[in-house]
């Protein structure tokens, strides 16, 4: 998600590049629809060669990503000075904080974007990720809560994800609906609407017609954040100065205790806030 900034600041700069960006096939909904890209290409060495590109840019840095770019053939290989297998690459990139001019932790979007920069793409404000989907239809305004995360560290207590509910719901007249991925068990927020397992295209259409996201740092944020969605994110062992959705209005949270220290009430009033900034929206019938 964090990448399509840099691949629109690409595009806009140089609208007479063909761009073609390699993903794994399960991400690659993330993009439907995406006009800065002519292709999606699998990381598959033929592929690739294939497709011969006059440069071949580096975003991950590990050997799989080492190994796809020299299968590029590419006479002008770019990746950041830091990453491993440096000789490879015949354009080193400098840290972002050297090309950005700051002293400071910065955002992955930022890190992303500075490569664009490097390689020639006048600096300017770096644009916000972007999805494209055509809203859910529903009866009513609604939110989505992502009550799930990679590691649980990183998962907010499920008793106070209903607290949560229970506000969104009474409070602010909105659906409270509970997503989660395959294998990731919905059954004690069973009392409210929940959408476990659906592909990224459901769940793209699902938060294109939220009001309000609120969940655990995980990807379902930044795609959130992707529509300018008003977001609440509780962050646990991830840094938020380099995590945090990006150019939306949010408030990201922790605590000095990790994660199950963040009490209800600091994330209840946080969602206040984002709303009163950014209403939610008056109805999403169809």
């Amino acid at each position: 998600m964090l990448t399509t900034p840099a691949l629109a600041l690409l595009k806009q700069a140089r609208p007479d590049l063909r761009i073609a960006l390699v993903l794994e096939e399960v991400f690659a909904p993330l993009f439907t629809g995406n006009p800065d890209l002519e292709r999606l290409l699998a990381p598959s060495v033929s592929e690739i060669s294939r497709w011969r590109p006059d440069l071949s840019v580096n975003l991950h840095g590990g050997s799989t990503s080492v190994r796809l770019t020299l299968a590029s053939r590419a006479p002008l290989r770019a990746g950041f000075a830091h990453f491993r297998f440096r000789p490879l690459y015949n354009i080193p990139i400098p840290r972002a904080q050297e090309i950005l001019k700051i002293d400071r932790k910065v955002h992955t979007a930022e890190h992303l974007a500075s490569a664009m920069f490097f390689l020639g793409v006048p600096q300017r404000e770096i644009p916000r990720a972007r999805l494209f989907a055509k809203p859910a239809a529903r009866s009513r305004p609604y939110a989505v809560l992502h009550p799930m995360a990679s590691a649980p560290d990183k998962i907010w207590p499920h008793s106070n994800f209903l607290e949560i509910a229970d506000h969104i719901e009474r409070g602010l007249g909105l659906e409270p609906i509970f997503i989660a991925g395959p294998g990731e068990s919905l059954e004690v927020f069973r009392r409210y609407p929940c959408v476990q397992g659906a592909s990224l295209e459901e769940i793209k259409s699902l938060l294109a017609g939220a009001s309000l996201f609120v969940g655990n740092d995980s990807g379902p944020a930044h795609m959130a954040a992707a529509f300018g969605l008003p977001v609440v994110v509780l962050f646990g062992s991830s840094d938020p100065e380099i995590w945090r959705p990006w150019q939306t209005e949010g408030v990201a949270l922790t605590a000095p205790g990790g994660i199950h220290a963040i009490e209800t009430p600091e994330v209840t009033r946080a969602i206040d806030t984002v709303l009163a900034t950014k209403p939610a929206r008056v109805s999403q019938i169809q």
